[in-house]
């Protein structure tokens, strides 16, 4: 294998620059065994090129060529089969999979190993080795003719260097000199040893001859020596002098060191003494104004808003250690506290009669308003003092405290600081506004609340007729309001007499006027809508006074107080939709923000203290004139607390009204409640037909009412809630009463009720009825079937039966044809029965027929003509029916009815025109 590597080097890699480092005996797998060599080559030329070349032996001589070559870059896997057993076959997979089988396995693990080595060395570990022993990878191959290929040429590879242009032609000029340079190589070294000696013994000779050279440079040397002690000897006298003057400027830096912190501490204690001159010291012009300054005029407060401010600068500017001990600063001290007292012993005395003097001012102009307006109308002639109290009544406003907030604002500034500076005085001011505000709102809103009850109840008084159906007499009740308008000299009065009167004069009409029974009984006209338009209006009216009034009075305390509300906050109290219910949810971390809050809560919940209990009663007043007016009551209250949360849904309006808002909620439910008891409780005569029942009636004009009332409100669903009840309860009740009716058969009383319900339903176009809307539309098409079959019953009774037994003839068997040979069904009989039902006697039961159904049917829902129509399609069917079974079971028998379908027909038509 020797002699082949060096011959394929010599004939086929050293022209191309190559060298061969691994070679092996290789065939092709399956085939027919042709021997070749694959060869592990690189070039002897940088960039390194590392190939795999086949080497095929030529048929034809002794010589070799090459067949193939691959760049083992393009080599990816190199698959030795087995990595346990000694196998001789393996697989280098290049462009594709080339298979071989090597002479033998050592040859193969030396050629793996060498493509290993050249894999590891030049190709950065790319190819992949697949089953080939760890030990084959990491450790040399043990045989010396591949260790001297893979190891040796390696390294000789890598020391290898190319000679430069000048070392090529000095080696070619010497070798053109000696003419056996290439034939005796042996000899030529000899000589080029022999030539190497002779140019050492020169060197030698050289060296020893500059031995004088030597010596004259070892003189030069001691000269410079000794000069070099000279030198020193000069740098040593020059340090001392300069030690001399060092210490001398060290003296003088000592010097000017103390100079320059003298200089820094002047220059610190002139700064705190400006520091204090500048934040400690008060203006004379301050110190009068806090002393003497005029808290009236706006020149004055403007003055001691200044003065207030500077003093607080004054009195919380930051001391640095020490200052406290001055005597001139505890001096300052003392007097910024004696004037901060004074100030606000001042101050709190003058808000304190600004509050008693504006208190008596308001108080006074809101009692000589009555007395005013009695006096205007009593000196009208003409007027009777229940007139007069109508007049003032079409006032229903509450008094505006503008002026008072505005006069009281110019002391905002002042009122801030006196809450930071004597928190205890600034508590008392704020109880004492309260207290004066209390009694004031509460005589206003008292006289407020009692204007508007007497409006609401009076708008019950013209009422002509109305309620005739009532037990009460309209003279009663007309003399009961009377004597409500006569008490117009106690406006002032307690609300619980009012509440009384106004309870007495509507207690019998609430009973029955405001349910759908007696809905149903009255007819459009009569139902005075103008009545709870008023009370709509007043209401409104009600609402609408409070709220800018407890809004302003909220913005004035948070203003004036200096209680500003975190923005953040609001939401954490909301209403919550289902029953208007207010949740408050204040988180722990802004405990000071919630303290201020709270502290608006407070003195709104104190001032306003009357507000939520006049308002339950306002609405218990308007429940029990009507219930009716819940309605009314729920759309205007959700829409005050809807616009109330927008605005601000921590304020003192937003929390009342979403409080009486449930009351409001509550009353709703008790008035849907209501009409569905006196549903369950209704009773129907005996002796008369029940037609269309009063709550169905009712039910429609609760809808129209509702519907006007809810257009476009917030809370639609409430509604919604209250019509699946109230149809619930009419669908059960109609069929309860059309159970118990005896003068009116139940399919009436349940196809005119649901016909009814159908029509309104659909003509309201409810949406969440819908469902109900079709129920009523098959209640009433089922309920009209079944009373035109019932009530039609077998006009043709005899000849009914007779089919029915030829129908059973069929039915067990007998052909259609064969049934007239029966005994009881043969032709004689079928004409015996035909004969007995001629066309006279036939209009003659339909006739009475007509007047049984106008009996049962009421005029309100005008069903007559639709009912005929329905028994004369149904009396045609039968006919048909008995027709088609002459003709099928009778064939060519000529039998026929005594009268025809056009005879039926002009029957129907003659009766219906005759009545």
């Amino acid at each position: 294998m020797t002699a082949i590597k060096h011959a394929l080097q010599r004939d086929i890699f050293t022209p191309n620059d190559e060298r061969l480092l691994s070679i092996v005996n290789v065939c092709k797998a399956g085939k027919k065994k042709k021997n070749c060599f694959l060869c592990a080559t690189v070039t002897t030329e940088r960039p390194v090129q590392v190939k795999v070349v086949k080497v095929k032996k030529s048929d034809k001589g002794d010589f070799y060529k090459r067949q193939m070559a691959w760049e083992l870059r393009d080599l990816t896997e190199v698959d030795a089969k087995d990595a346990n057993k000694e196998n001789p076959e393996f697989d280098l997979h290049f462009e594709k999979v080339y298979r071989w089988v090597a002479s033998s396995t050592a040859e193969k693990n030396s050629f793996i190993s060498c493509i290993w080595k050249l894999n590891q060395r030049y190709l950065r570990k790319k190819v992949e080795f697949v089953n080939v022993s760890p030990q084959l990878l990491e450790e040399s191959v043990p045989s010396g003719e591949s260790q001297s290929v893979a190891g040796g040429d390696e390294d000789a590879l890598d020391d290898y260097q190319e000679l430069n242009a000048r070392e090529e032609q000095d080696i070619e000029g010497m070798m053109e000199v000696c003419e056996y340079a290439i034939s005796n190589a042996e000899a030529f070294a000899e000589k080029l040893s022999r030539e190497l000696q002779v140019l050492d013994g020169a060197n030698i000779q050289s060296i020893m001859a500059s031995e004088k050279q030597v010596n004259i440079l070892m003189q030069l040397l001691d000269q410079a020596l000794a000069e070099v002690d000279n030198i020193e000897g000069k740098l040593l006298s020059y340090e001392e002098m300069l030690q001399s003057v060092k210490e001398q400027m060290d003296q003088i830096s000592q010097s000017n060191r103390l100079i320059q912190i003298s200089n820094t501490n002047n220059g610190k204690l002139l700064d705190e003494i400006q520091f204090l001159v500048n934040y400690m010291d008060l203006s004379k012009g301050h110190i009068k104004a806090l002393q003497e300054g005029d808290l009236s005029s706006p020149k004055g407060i403007e003055a001691c808003i200044n003065a207030s401010e500077a003093l607080s600068q004054c009195m919380n500017v930051a001391l640095k250690p020490g200052h406290d001990k001055l005597m001139a600063v505890k001096q300052q001290q003392h007097l910024f506290s004696e004037l901060r007292d004074t100030f606000a012993r001042r101050l709190t005395n003058h808000l304190n009669n600004v509050f008693v003097h504006q208190f008596n001012h308001f108080s006074h102009f809101k009692m000589t308003i009555p007395q005013f307006y009695r006096s205007s109308c009593l000196s009208l002639p003409g007027h009777d003092q229940s007139s007069t109290l109508s007049q003032h009544t079409a006032e229903l406003t509450l008094p505006k405290h503008s002026p008072l907030h505005r006069d009281l604002l110019r002391y905002a500034k002042l009122m801030e600081w006196l809450k930071n500076t004597q928190r205890e005085k600034y508590e008392g001011l704020s109880r004492t506004y309260v207290d004066y505000m209390t009694r004031l709102y509460e005589r206003e809103i008292k006289d407020f609340f009692e204007v508007a009850k007497i409006k609401m109840a009076g708008t019950s008084k013209d009422g002509k007729g109305k309620f005739a159906t009532l037990p009460r007499k309209e003279s009663a009740l007309k003399q009961e309001t009377e004597s409500l308008h006569g008490s117009s000299g106690k406006l002032t009065g307690s609300t619980s007499s009012l509440n009384k009167l106004a309870v007495t004069s509507s207690n019998s009409r609430r009973s029955q006027s405001s349910s759908l029974l007696d809905m149903g009984n009255m007819s459009a006209s009569d139902l005075d809508v103008a009545d709870r338009t008023r009370f709509d209006k007043i209401f409104e009216q009600v609402l609408s006074e409070l709220e800018p009034l407890c809004l302003a009075e909220q913005d004035f305390i948070s203003k004036f107080f200096k209680l500003q509300q975190n923005p953040t906050l609001a939401q954490a109290e909301t209403v919550d939709d289902a029953d208007g219910t207010v949740h408050s949810r204040p988180p722990s971390e802004h405990r000071h923000s919630i303290s201020e809050k709270d502290m608006v809560r407070m003195m709104m919940n104190k001032i306003f203290q009357s507000i939520e209990t006049e308002l339950n009663s306002l609405i218990a007043l308007g429940d029990k004139i009507d219930s009716f007016n819940s309605l009314y009551m729920l759309v205007k209250m959700s829409h005050h607390v809807w616009t109330a949360e927008n605005v601000d849904p921590a304020s003192y309006l937003s929390t009342t009204l979403g409080n009486v808002l449930v009351t409001v909620k509550r009353n709703f439910d008790k008035c849907i409640s209501g009409q569905i008891r006196q549903m369950e409780e209704v009773k129907i005569s005996k002796k008369s037909k029940v037609g269309i029942l009063p709550f169905v009636t009712g039910f429609e004009e609760f809808a129209k009412l509702a519907e006007a009332i809810f257009r476009n409100a917030e809370r639609r669903g409430d509604l919604d809630k209250a019509y699946i009840k109230l149809i619930k309860a009419v669908f059960s009740n109609v069929e309860k009463v059309a159970n118990e009716s005896q003068k009116t058969p139940r399919d009436v009383v349940m196809m005119e009720n649901f016909h009814h319900i159908f029509s309104t339903l659909s003509s309201l176009k409810i949406s969440c009825l819908e469902a109900e809307r079709k129920d009523a539309k098959l209640n009433y098409t089922d309920h009209l079937q079944s009373y035109v079959i019932n009530s039609l019953g077998q006009p043709l009774e005899k000849l009914n039966h007779f089919f029915e037994g030829v129908v059973a003839r069929v039915a067990q068997g007998v052909r259609e044809e064969e049934v007239s040979y029966q005994l009881a069904f043969n032709k004689q009989e079928l004409r015996k029965v035909i004969k007995e039902y001629p066309g006279k006697e036939v209009k003659k039961g339909l006739d009475n027929l007509y007047k049984k159904v106008d009996k049962h049917l009421c005029e309100e829902e005008n069903l007559l003509q639709v009912v005929w129509h329905s028994m004369q399609d149904e009396f045609i069917r039968q006919y048909k029916h008995f027709e088609g079974l002459i003709n099928r079971c009778y064939p060519g028998s000529g039998i026929t009815m005594e009268f025809t379908i056009q005879d039926m027909l002009e029957y129907f038509s003659s009766i219906a025109q005759s009545h």
